[in-house]
């Protein structure tokens, strides 16, 4: 369920507050965390490798931001479950015998954490579901507007299938793993847009979110609809993109039908520039991420005003209501507008994008 009550831009309330000399006030609630100095743990548990986004964006920017609040003080303990349940629920064990301070969660399974997530609030550890709505008596919720990035997904595959769109045109719909709630959200947006405007022929939701399960799951729909019969692909992530495009070409595909995606993935953004994936949705990992060291920093030092103000959103998940929550927004990534995401942001540099391989068509692009 999706209910935002966005009022403010969290940036604009932290300056605001940060102006009236009350960042460090802590409110009278009666279950605020004590109130720690710099010298804090921040467990960091996220959940699979096969996404580049977290080794290389997640983890070192909450890191960095971390220190940034602490006076350098401050540590992250980070640990990656390569998209296992069971050892992600290890991990979050170990962090409890270890006493963080707080941990931001990734769930692999946003079910079978719950346990663990109640074992670290039994030992007083605050639990701030990061990424993916975790089960279990969490303290907030940050992450991207889900159902949005769906829409978004799915009105972009409508939009490149034309004017002549008809109900009887194929698309395949390749969604994410069925452990993980952020795919049920982000197909409940792509459904919103793409129902009965075209037949979706068919469906998978893809275990681990894995390229190679995609390409394996897209043979067998090339193999039920034929080829030439595809007029589009609804992909929840980039990463399955690319095994959906394989799979195509390994059919003897040349002219690759529109393709959806997610994570501006760098090999995305190429494919992208290239015209073989039409679109990817790009979201701050930055803004996330640094948000959710705020949250976590907040929450441990008892600075309730900040942490209230930094989640006026909220959500509910299958076994709590009314989570304090902070949902970041997010934009249609395309060739049109490379420069004024990804470039603009920082997050690649034009000459990550535009390798030799890639000139010509970023020059057609006109990415120069």
């Amino acid at each position: 369920m999706r209910r935002i009550a966005i009022t403010v831009a969290a940036s604009t309330m932290t300056l605001s507050l940060a102006a009236c000399g009350v960042l460090n006030a802590s409110g009278s609630s009666d279950d605020a965390s004590p109130t720690k100095g710099n010298d804090i743990t921040v467990g960091l548990l996220l959940p699979e490798k096969a996404n580049t986004r977290y080794d290389k964006f997640d983890y070192p920017i909450i890191e960095n931001k971390v220190a940034e609040l602490t006076e350098k003080r401050g540590t992250v303990d980070y640990q990656n479950a390569d998209a296992s349940a069971e050892t992600q629920a290890s991990q979050l064990q170990q962090m409890i015998d270890d006493q963080v301070d707080v941990i931001l969660l990734d769930a692999v399974d946003a079910h079978a954490i719950a346990g663990g997530v109640k074992k670290a609030k039994d030992a007083g550890i605050p639990v701030i579901a990061y990424d993916r709505l975790a089960e279990g008596p969490i303290d907030a919720y940050i992450s991207f507007d889900n159902e949005l990035v769906g829409e978004v997904q799915g009105r972009s595959l409508i939009e490149a299938l034309g004017e002549d769109i008809d109900t009887s045109d194929k698309i395949v719909m390749m969604n994410g793993s069925p452990t993980d709630p952020n795919a049920k959200q982000f197909k409940a947006g792509a459904l919103s847009e793409i129902n009965g405007r075209v037949q979706i022929a068919k469906t998978y939701d893809t275990k681990d979110w894995k390229p190679e399960n995609a390409q394996a799951n897209m043979t067998e729909a090339i193999a039920a609809i034929g080829a030439n019969n595809i007029a589009g692909v609804y992909s929840a992530n980039d990463g399955m993109a690319g095994g959906i495009i394989k799979a195509l070409e390994a059919a003897g595909v040349t002219k690759l039908p529109p393709i959806t995606g997610q994570d501006a993935e760098l090999d995305a953004v190429q494919r992208i520039v290239t015209g073989d994936q039409y679109m990817s949705v790009y979201k701050s990992y930055p803004a996330e991420a640094e948000a959710a060291a705020e949250l976590a920093v907040a929450k441990v030092q008892g600075r309730d005003i900040q942490f209230d103000a930094l989640t006026r959103d909220r959500v509910d998940s299958p076994t709590d209501k009314d989570i304090q929550a902070k949902l970041v927004p997010v934009i249609a990534l395309t060739k049109k507008n490379i420069d004024e995401t990804v470039l603009a942001d920082g997050i690649y540099k034009l000459s990550d994008i535009c390798t030799a391989e890639y000139k010509s068509a970023c020059a057609a692009a006109g990415l120069k």
